[in-house]
Parts: C-alpha cells; sequence; structure tokens
C-alpha cells in the first residue's frame, strides 16, 4: 500500500460542468503533458454507468529499447491483488472448504497467537502478526525466490505486534499466509486458481500471477526518472508476495473484475457486501475511498516502482482505474482529475516549469528542521547537486526549484518556500501550510 508524507490528500469536486468528452480531451492531455514532464507512464481507465468509456496509454514499456506501451501492457498491480486472495477466499467459503472462524492454527501452528487468529482477522488486517516488508532484511531476499515455507519461516520469527482483534494495522504477512492458506485447501497453486476462479469466469486474459518481466510479451519493467534518463527498478521475485502482491494486470480488466464483483459474477451478492463490512476503513481486502460525499471501495498498490488503484463508487456507477510503471506525481492528483473528468467537472493542467539553481544557492537550505507538534523532522541535504528532502523515517524525495526559495516535490503533492533569514521553511500539502524551523 502506498504511504502518503505527513497528511493525505483530500479529494473534492470543483469548477462547473463541461463536456465530458471535451474532459476526456484534456484528460488525455494532461496524461500527455505528466508524461513529457517525466511525471508518469502507465495505463489509465475509467468506467462510466458501469461500461467503460475511457482509456490512455503514456510511456514506454522498456524505455532502453524504445518499446512503447498499449492499452495489452501487463502491468505488477501491488496490493490490489489483495482483493484477488479475498475474493478466492470468499469464494472457498461459498464451496464450504473453509468458514471466515477458522483459526490459523490449523494450517500454521507456528505461527505466534495462531490459536487466536482466524481468516476473519487475516482478510481485515487485525491480527498483530508483523508485516514482513516493514523489517531491512526485506530488501536483502525480496528479489529472490522462497517456497511457502521459507516465508512462513520468516513471519514466524518475528513478536507478534498486538492482540488478535484489537485493532487494524496493515500487514502484508496477513495476506501471504492467505495465498498459502489457500493453495492448502485446494491442492492447487495460487496462480490456478487466479486463472480458474477469476480471470476465466470474467474472460479476462492479461490478468493472473506474475513472473519474471518479459517486456517481448508485452509486459512492463518499473522505472525511476533521474539524471535525465529512466533507471529501471529493482524486481521482485513473484513467489515472495504470494497473495499479497503477485498479480499482473491492465487497467481495462481491472475495472471488468471490480465491476463483475459489484455485479455477484465471482461471489454471491451477500459475500459480496460481507467484503464491504468496513473496520477503520478496511474491508475484506478492501479499502474504503472517500470522494466528497461519496464512498467508494478498491485498493491500491505499490510494488518496485509500480504504482496503481482501482476504486468503483456505486451511488455514482463510475470506476477508475491506472497502473503506473513511473511516477513522479501524487497518485491522488491523478485519481481527483479522473474522477472530475468521469462527472462532468473541470480541472486545471499543472505548470510543471522548474528551474536549475547553482549547488551554491542550494547550501543556504540544508540542515534538520522541526516543528512543535509534529511527530517527525525533516532533513534537507544536497545529494548529485540537486536539493533533496527526507522526513523521519521515510524515504528521501527530490525537490524541484520553481523559484530562488519555491521548490516542489509532485510526487508527493507538496510544496516548500524557504525563508533562509529566519531559518524556517512552509510546506503546504492538500492545502495544509505548516512552519518547520532549522535546528
Amino acid at each position: 500500500m502506498l504511504k502518503k508524507l505527513i497528511v493525505f490528500s483530500i479529494f473534492g469536486f470543483s469548477g462547473m460542468f463541461f463536456s465530458q468528452n471535451t474532459l476526456k480531451d484534456k484528460m488525455s492531455d494532461y496524461l500527455d503533458s505528466l508524461f513529457v514532464h517525466h511525471k508518469v507512464m502507465g495505463s489509465f481507465a475509467m468506467a462510466e454507468d458501469n461500461r467503460p468509456t475511457f482509456i490512455k496509454v503514456v510511456g514506454f514499456a522498456d524505455a532502453e529499447k524504445n518499446q512503447k506501451a498499449n492499452v495489452n501492457t501487463q502491468y505488477r498491480i501491488g496490493s490490489i491483488s489483495k482483493m484477488f486472495t479475498a475474493v478466492l477466499v470468499m469464494k472457498a467459503v461459498e464451496e464450504k472448504k473453509i468458514t471466515l472462524d477458522k483459526k490459523l492454527s490449523d494450517f500454521y501452528p507456528e505461527i505466534p497467537n495462531a490459536d487466536k487468529i482466524t481468516i476473519e482477522h487475516l482478510l481485515q488486517h487485525r491480527t498483530g502478526i508483523h508485516n514482513l516488508t516493514d523489517e531491512a532484511e526485506f530488501l536483502q531476499y525480496y528479489t529472490r525466490y522462497h517456497t511457502g515455507n521459507d516465508l512462513v519461516n520468516i513471519i514466524k520469527k518475528y513478536k507478534i505486534d498486538f492482540e488478535p482483534g484489537s485493532k487494524y494495522e496493515y500487514s502484508n504477512s496477513n495476506f501471504i499466509l492467505l495465498g498459502l492458506i489457500l493453495e492448502k485447501i485446494y491442492k492447487k497453486p495460487y496462480a490456478e486458481l487466479i486463472k480458474d476462479k477469476i480471470a476465466r469466469p470474467l474472460k479476462l486474459t492479461l490478468t493472473g500471477v506474475g513472473g519474471k518481466i518479459d517486456t517481448s510479451k508485452n509486459q512492463a519493467k518499473s522505472y525511476q526518472y533521474s539524471g535525465g534518463s529512466y533507471i529501471v527498478a529493482p524486481e521482485t521475485d513473484m513467489s515472495v508476495p504470494i497473495g499479497a502482491g503477485n498479480i499482473i494486470s491492465t487497467p481495462r480488466e481491472l475495472l471488468t473484475l471490480i465491476l463483475g464483483l459489484e455485479q455477484g459474477k465471482l461471489i454471491k451478492k451477500e459475500n459480496v457486501d460481507k467484503m464491504k463490512n468496513f473496520i477503520d476503513d478496511y474491508g475484506y481486502g478492501l479499502l474504503k475511498f472517500p470522494f466528497e460525499k461519496y464512498t467508494g471501495f478498491g485498493h491500491n498498490g505499490a510494488i518496485d516502482g509500480f504504482r496503481s488503484e482501482l476504486v468503483y463508487f456505486p451511488e455514482l456507477k463510475i470506476a477508475v482505474s491506472f497502473t503506473v510503471n513511473q511516477q513522479d506525481v501524487d497518485s491522488d492528483e491523478i485519481f481527483s482529475r479522473m474522477m472530475s473528468a468521469a462527472t462532468g467537472k473541470d480541472f486545471e493542467i499543472p505548470n510543471f516549469k522548474t528551474i536549475n539553481l547553482p549547488e551554491d544557492d542550494l547550501q543556504k537550505f540544508i540542515g534538520n528542521y522541526a516543528s512543535p507538534g509534529v511527530p517527525l523532522k525533516i532533513n534537507i541535504f544536497i545529494q548529485d547537486k540537486k536539493l533533496m528532502a527526507q522526513a523521519t523515517g521515510q524515504s528521501a524525495f527530490p525537490l524541484d526549484a520553481t523559484s530562488a526559495t519555491s521548490f516542489t516535490c509532485d510526487m508527493y503533492g507538496i510544496e516548500i518556500n524557504f525563508h533562509p533569514d529566519k531559518k524556517q521553511f512552509d510546506i503546504i500539502q492538500s492545502g495544509i501550510k505548516t512552519t518547520f524551523t532549522k535546528e
């Protein structure tokens, strides 16, 4: 799941009504602009009145070979995979292979507190099982093949974070275990279950469990853009995120998935409703998404350099989905503009003009900054002649100069205005301004 810096963006409608065809053209121009300015590469789709009405693809599947992506290019979708796993679990319930109150100890008694953890706890991230991807050692093994037993041995060695059922805390370990449990109860590989119980009924031909990326098969690599070039991101071995993040797909097929789920084509409607049993805004493999007065459901994802989002709003009968393989802009900004286009409301295309400042001019900004009442500090430093920022416990991110003292980071929707004479800067995100002072 994609974490945001400091606060989460708030979506909202604005502006007057415009022709939706005109807005779709504008949406296409916006995505072209993002690509031209190296802000994003990927595929984007929308559905209105439960039917697809927009699809757009920008960028490369393989930048080194100048191989452009197209509507059939497959992308890793990260944690949207958890929706698939939850559907498989509910299908197993319908087929009387398992019950939601079944204990983890019936499958993996070696996991701490397994006798207190139910299948429902796993589906809702209420187990207390530690998230294996939070540990530094994850970066030492995630690109290598692992068996199910290997993964269980990693998960079981961590201490429990809290008592089962007491609270929600996102943990990829929960859905890895669900993926392995599904293999046990069906005596079939997880990939085969996805094909038989989801892809085939919905006629999805581009959706399934991924393997090593093969661009000759129209599968996208993921990238970071830095120093004027696309740099290939390390590649997770897809044995590691089984059940939690190992599926590849396209936005168009993801729309088919979420519409098919809502229409009862995969599991009974009563079980779809159970999946929407949101506690702390998380259901069974589903996140709750607010949009003005409306509430949608779906999931987002992040794996390697890929980012993805899939959301459906039943009241509006609108679904949006995107899968990107390079991103330097806030996902919420893309989502917000897609929703505006789908609902007939105008939006602005941002101006991405930046300037280059000499390294000597950047020196006056460096240092550690803090703000009363904010539980993190921000370190400003220079790396490869570029100004960087890093909040406590988070990854560093680049700052692009728009003036001698103003900088932006489109990836997080951040604006920073420095006041060197006061040894301060103001950071603005989602309309909220916070002042930080150099220590």
